[in-house]
């Protein structure tokens, strides 16, 4: 494999998005076989100063696939949108968000190397190249959110370990 700015991204995209989904069907099972509402769950923080559950898938898909769109205009801002407030519709989030990554043209991605991208956060912003922002930026706050959304569900009980966060890894066969 030659070590590109696609093989660095979409395919770890891929597979922790992968994980987030299933993540989201324990959380579902979880709520069910515990007779909770699934709020409990969808609106569960790590700590009252963070935002819950929802807000960090919703954000696995921000920094993955919103960062690619992000490449494409030459600029990213915070999604403030409202997460989805169901198990369907994050699960929703999640799927779009894969089928878009995996429609992704690798000479695209490529085309990006070298190209300016401006971080914008109200008056104040910060100016990457397209793959310093990937990789330095977007790529670790796609893994803090999906990290943070398996935390909240291993505090809350839901019964699942490191290979739910890894998923299915990539090995040869």
């Amino acid at each position: 494999m030659v070590f590109t700015l696609y093989a660095a991204t979409i395919p770890s995209y891929l597979q922790i998005l992968g994980s987030v989904s299933r993540l989201i069907d324990k959380a579902e099972s979880f709520c069910n076989e515990k007779g909770l509402e699934p709020e409990t769950l969808i609106q569960a923080k790590l700590a009252e100063d963070m935002l819950p559950f929802a807000y960090q898938v919703k954000s696995t898909a921000v920094h993955s696939l919103g960062a690619i769109e992000g490449l494409r205009k030459g600029t990213f801002s915070p999604d403030a949108t409202t997460p989805p407030d169901t198990f369907a519709g994050l699960r929703e989030r999640v799927a779009q968000t894969v089928a878009a990554l995996e429609a992704l043209d690798r000479d695209e991605m490529e085309s990006f190397i070298g190209r300016p991208m401006r971080f914008q956060f109200g008056e104040n912003h910060m100016d990457f190249l397209a793959e310093e922002f990937l990789l330095s930026f977007s790529q670790p706050n796609f893994y803090f959110h999906a990290a943070t959304a398996y935390d909240i569900l291993r505090m809350k009980g839901v019964a699942i370990g490191k290979r739910d966060f890894n998923g299915r890894v990539r090995k040869l066969a």
